[in-house]
C-alpha cells in the first residue's frame, strides 16, 4: 500500500471563485507516481480541520501539506492547523507558498507547523517526502526550515531552479475539475494555469522578489499550447486565466503561444509589466488580439515618477508609459487592468492626490481601462527604500501566527486597510471614497450584472456630477447603491 500525503488549500475566496490549487498540485505532481495523494479544500469544505482528521486516520497519512498565502489563506490556515496538531500531534505539518518564504521562523515558533519550505517547492518536496518516508537527513532537504532535536530553528541552502519542462504535468485527474470551472466575463467554462515561477525584476513592495530570488522560470511555449489544448479538449475550457507573476517576460514565447493557441478560439488573461508589453512589435500584439486575450493586468502602481523610481517600478519614464500603454491597447480591443498601490510614505496623502490626478487622465485617454487600488503594505524585503522608511516610521510585523491571524492584520494582507502607523483615516476614506466615485462612473467589465445600458445609465446618472466636479467626499448615494445592487470594484483574478 502506498504512502498517502495528504495536502490542503486554505480558503482563499469567497464561495463560487474557487480556482484550481495549482501550487498543490504542482507538489503533487512529483510524487504522484510513488505517493496516494488527496486534496482538502477549504474552499469547498465547510469544516477542513475535522475533515482533515478524519482522512489522516482513515489513510494513516503522516504529512499535511499547506499552501498559505497572507490574508485569507493564512486566516483560516492557522486555526485549522493548531486544531489539527492538537489532535493528531504524530501528524507533521509543512507550509509552503508566500508567507512562510518570507516568514518561517514565526511558523516554527508556533508549535504546530514542523517544516517550512522556501522558494520553487517541487524539487524540495520530493525530496523532505522520501526524507520522512523513506529515511535520510533533514539537513539534506533543500530550500527547507526546521526544529532540530535541540529545538533550535536551522535552515539549509536554496535548491537549484528546475526548468518547468522538466516537470510532470498537473494531476487534473486528482481534482473535481467541474468545481474549478468558473464562469465570467472571460467565457463560460474558465480554467487558471501557471506558465511560469518566479518574476525578474525587483518591485520593493511585492513578496514575489523574495520567494523566487528574480529568477524567472517559463514553460516552454509548445507546452503551455499542449496544456491549454488539454483542459480545452479535456475539459471544455473555452478561457484561461494565466496567474504567473509575470507572463509577458518573453516576447517571443508569447508570441509563439498566441500563434499556437489561435485555432481553439479561446479567450484569455494575463498579467505582465507596462514596460515590457510597450517594447512589445505591433506583430506581437497583433497576434495576441489574434489568438483571444481580452485583458492585461499590469502595475502601473503610482501616478507620480519619483515614487515609482523608489519602488524601483519603472524610473523617469514610468508614468509616460502607462499613458502610451492604455491609448495602445485600444488600438487592439484590449483592456488594460492597473493596479495602483497609494498611500506610500512618508506623505502618504500626497501620494494618493497625484495618482487620483493621473488616473483621471488615464480614463481620457482609455476610458476602457480598468482599475484596482491597493493601499501601500510593506514586504520584507532587503534594500528596500520604502521598507526601510516604514520601520523608520515605526512599523513592524506580528511576533506570532496567532497575531497574523488577527482580524487586523488579514485587512492588512489584503491591502486594503493596512493599519499602519502613518497611514490616517482620512487617507483611508480618501482613496476608498474615490473608488466608489470611479467604479460608479466608469463599471467594471468583470461584473457581466452592470453590461446592460440602463444598469450603467443609473450609476453613470449618480456619480457623473461626482466625478465632474472631483467631489468625493461623503458618497453616501454610491454606497447605498454598491449595498443594494453589490457592484464591485474591478476584481483582478491573478494578484
Amino acid at each position: 500500500m502506498r504512502p498517502t500525503v495528504l495536502l490542503y488549500n486554505p480558503r482563499s475566496t469567497s464561495p463560487g471563485k474557487q480556482r484550481l490549487p495549482l501550487s498543490l498540485m504542482a507538489v503533487a505532481a512529483v510524487i504522484d507516481a510513488d505517493y496516494e495523494t488527496e486534496f482538502i479544500d477549504g474552499n469547498l469544505i465547510a469544516d477542513p480541520a475535522a475533515h482533515i482528521i478524519e482522512r489522516a486516520q482513515a489513510t494513516r497519512a503522516t504529512l499535511l501539506a499547506v499552501t498559505v498565502m497572507p490574508g485569507p489563506q493564512l486566516t483560516q490556515a492557522v486555526p485549522v492547523c493548531k486544531r489539527v496538531k492538537a489532535a493528531l500531534p504524530g501528524l507533521q505539518i509543512l507550509w509552503g507558498g508566500y508567507f512562510p518564504t518570507q516568514h518561517a521562523d514565526v511558523c516554527l515558533r508556533s508549535g504546530y507547523v514542523d517544516f517550512c519550505i522556501e522558494g520553487q517547492g517541487e524539487a524540495p518536496f520530493r525530496k523532505l517526502v522520501d526524507t520522512l518516508h523513506r529515511g535520510g537527513a533533514l539537513d539534506e532537504v533543500p530550500s527547507l526550515w526546521y526544529r532540530d532535536a535541540a529545538g533550535n530553528i536551522r535552515q539549509t541552502p536554496r535548491a537549484l531552479p528546475v526548468p518547468l519542462d522538466n516537470l510532470p504535468w498537473l494531476p487534473y485527474h486528482r481534482v473535481d475539475m467541474v468545481r474549478y470551472r468558473a464562469r465570467n466575463y472571460l467565457g463560460n467554462r474558465v480554467y487558471n494555469h501557471n506558465t511560469s515561477f518566479g518574476c525578474p525584476f525587483a518591485c520593493n513592495f511585492c513578496a514575489v522578489v523574495a520567494l523566487s530570488k528574480r529568477r524567472w522560470i517559463p514553460e516552454s511555449a509548445k507546452r503551455m499550447a499542449d496544456i491549454v489544448t488539454h483542459l480545452h479538449d479535456q475539459y471544455g475550457a473555452d478561457a484561461v486565466e494565466f496567474h504567473d507573476m509575470d507572463f509577458f517576460v518573453s516576447e517571443e514565447r508569447v508570441a509563439d503561444f498566441s500563434e499556437r493557441i489561435k485555432p481553439l478560439g479561446m479567450r484569455w488573461w494575463g498579467l505582465g509589466r507596462v514596460d515590457t508589453l510597450m517594447g512589445y512589435s505591433d506583430a506581437s500584439w497583433q497576434k495576441m488580439k489574434d489568438s483571444g486575450v481580452k485583458m492585461i493586468f499590469m502595475g502601473a502602481e503610482s501616478g507620480s515618477d519619483e515614487v515609482l523610481e523608489r519602488m524601483n517600478k519603472g524610473g523617469k519614464s514610468g508614468t509616460e508609459q502607462t499613458l502610451a500603454i492604455v491609448e495602445r491597447m485600444k488600438q487592439y480591443g484590449i483592456v488594460p487592468e492597473l493596479s495602483f498601490v497609494l498611500g506610500n510614505p512618508p506623505d502618504p496623502m500626497a501620494d494618493i492626490d497625484a495618482s487620483i490626478k493621473f488616473i483621471r487622465k488615464l480614463k481620457k485617454i482609455n476610458p476602457a481601462t480598468e482599475l484596482v487600488l491597493y493601499i501601500y503594505t510593506p514586504v520584507p524585503q532587503e534594500n528596500s527604500e520604502l521598507y526601510e522608511e516604514a520601520k523608520r516610521l515605526g512599523f513592524k510585523f506580528p511576533a506570532t501566527l496567532d497575531e497574523w491571524a488577527s482580524d487586523n492584520w488579514a485587512t492588512f494582507a489584503l491591502r486594503r486597510d493596512p493599519g499602519t502607523p502613518w497611514f490616517k483615516d482620512d487617507a483611508r476614506r480618501r482613496v476608498r471614497n474615490f473608488e466608489a466615485v470611479i467604479n460608479a462612473y466608469y463599471p467594471t467589465v468583470t461584473d457581466m450584472r452592470l453590461q446592460s445600458s440602463s444598469m450603467k445609465s443609473l450609476l453613470r446618472a449618480l456619480s457623473g456630477w461626482r466625478y465632474k466636479l472631483h467631489w468625493y467626499q461623503w458618497p453616501y448615494e454610491l454606497k447605498a447603491l454598491q449595498r443594494a445592487i453589490h457592484y464591485r470594484r474591478p476584481e483582478t483574478t491573478g494578484f
